[in-house]
């Protein structure tokens, strides 16, 4: 389902699957909730991928792999 939010935050990453979590948590906990969060991840070699993948199940993330 394609649905429209009033803006986008994206979350760039890069072997960075230590502290990935507690960013994403970070950004779904606020109280406003019209935004979809984008997490691109750039070919880390960590646990990245594994992490993103726990949200992905929530509307309003997308995950974006190169």
């Amino acid at each position: 389902m394609d649905t429209s939010y009033l803006f986008a935050v994206v979350i760039p990453i890069y072997n960075k699957g230590d502290v990935l979590e507690r960013a994403i948590r970070s950004v779904l906990n606020q109280t406003f909730t019209d935004y979809e969060l984008i997490l691109v991840n750039d070919g880390s070699g960590d646990n990245s991928e594994e992490v993103c993948m726990k949200f992905c199940n929530n509307d309003r993330v997308r995950y974006i792999s190169r």
